[in-house]
């Protein structure tokens, strides 16, 4: 495994940041972490890439216990964080020329050269960093992280300020280092888990709720089940629909109706009979699995059988 964490413990004073919490991951994977503000996210990747010591448990990088003082471990790791500090006063190949020496890297032309092709930052590298958009500072940060060629990268928040075409362009990028690396990041953004993620962790109050491959969070959840029912016509009353027992009207796009109901019960009997009896000739009924953001929202606000 290419990260290991046991039973990994932190306190802030009298309040507990990260509950006694384990989960592996190997290389290949790309693994959504994710949990509400404040829920011990960063706390957990700080204390994985050997910035913020552990009270209590153990976490492993590629075999090297991570302990205050040892260097073996941040070798293997690219770290991205939230703050993203820069030195705004460089230029953006004279800053990433600095980390490259930081770095020890030998002839690191190439590799800064590559990098800033693959993120799109060669027509700002000119510039100082303290005058790019804060997308382009996020694709600095990515840079740095990248530099060394590590084995593991982590991730906090790496898309934040980007554009939709910036986040297409970066997603892509971190998709095609999954063969090579680790990754493991954090994001608000449930598409981009969806999109890119093989295993998602959740964790809420310090604790860990999920540990799942993202095509398995669904049976995590109990409630109720969606049904998307598309008509040919604009002109039905949806209202009606909640004469069958337990069904609901989620909400109405055009000549699409979202319905709910109890998960366990199969109303669409009774809904093509509606339908029928109102002359509304129906061109799709399709039962929708729940997505990250449901799953999500019921395990970190109203618990697994919300």
């Amino acid at each position: 495994m290419s990260v290991v964490l046991r039973e990994v413990s932190k306190s802030f004073g009298e309040q507990k940041a990260v509950n006694n919490i384990s989960f592996s991951v190997q290389k290949g994977e790309i693994l959504g972490f994710l949990g509400p503000n404040g829920a011990g996210k960063s706390t957990t990747m700080k204390m994985i890439t050997g910035f913020l010591e552990m009270d209590h448990g153990s976490i492993e990088i590629m075999g090297h216990r991570v302990e205050n003082g040892n260097t073996d471990t941040k070798k293997h790791i690219g770290y991205l964080s939230e703050a993203n500090p820069l030195y705004y006063d460089m230029y953006v190949r004279e800053y990433l020329k600095f980390i490259a020496e930081v770095h020890k890297i030998k002839k690191p032309q190439d590799r800064i050269e590559s990098l800033l092709q693959s993120t799109g930052l060669e027509k700002e590298a000119n510039k100082l960093v303290g005058n790019l958009s804060k997308g382009y500072k996020q694709r600095v940060g990515l840079v740095q992280a990248l530099l060394h060629d590590p084995e593991i990268l982590i991730l906090d928040e790496p898309t934040s300020g980007l554009d939709m075409n910036q986040l297409v362009d970066i997603r892509q990028l971190i998709k095609s280092l999954k063969e090579d690396k680790t990754i493991i990041f954090s994001t608000h953004i449930m598409q981009e888990v969806q999109a890119l993620c093989t295993r998602v962790i959740i964790i809420n109050d310090g604790k860990l709720v999920a540990d799942e491959p993202i095509e398995h969070l669904q049976k995590l959840v109990k409630g109720r089940q969606s049904l998307l029912l598309e008509l040919t016509t604009k002109s039905a009353k949806p209202a009606i629909f909640e004469s069958i027992p337990g069904v609901k009207v989620e909400k109405v796009e055009g000549s699409t109706i979202f319905l709910e109901f109890p998960e366990g019960s199969d109303p669409r009997q009774e809904i093509f009979k509606t339908c029928v009896d109102n002359g509304w000739v129906i061109i799709g009924m399709q039962l929708l699995g729940k997505d990250v953001e449901q799953v999500f929202h019921q395990l970190t606000k109203g618990g697994l059988n919300a």
